[in-house]
């Protein structure tokens, strides 16, 4: 994906992730509040599982090859998901490029992370 079309669709503002970025809901913050000494969230290596399996799979790199995904998170760190430090913006990043192409909706990661909410708040 390339192109004016791919630079405006990067350029957008998804509501869902926006939201995500207007929350503050950052791990530093989220950890002082719970009093976890961890400086990494635990969701970074399933982040890293995520980026691997793209760039090792067949059908992955189909979807979003290594460069693209770089390139993409670069971009959209440094603009549209500017206010978040890493590793969020990477996680906020790679949701924007997979919903960008379809992969997945913005009602199914909502969903996915209502689920995810619910399971921590129970």
């Amino acid at each position: 994906m390339s192109g004016p079309e791919h630079s405006a669709e990067l350029a957008a503002r998804i509501g869902l992730l926006q939201e995500i970025v207007e929350r503050n809901q950052i791990w530093a913050r989220m950890a002082a509040q719970y009093g976890v000494d961890n400086p990494v969230p635990p969701w970074k290596s399933s982040l890293d599982g995520i980026c691997d399996a793209l760039d090792r799979a067949r059908r992955g790199t189909e979807v979003l090859s290594f460069a693209e995904r770089r390139a993409e998170e670069d971009t959209l760190s440094l603009t549209a998901y500017s206010g978040l430090p890493y590793p969020e913006n990477q996680l906020v990043a790679l949701a924007h490029s997979l919903l960008v192409r379809g992969v997945i909706n913005e009602n199914e990661l909502q969903e996915k992370m209502a689920a995810i909410r619910a399971r921590l708040q129970a």
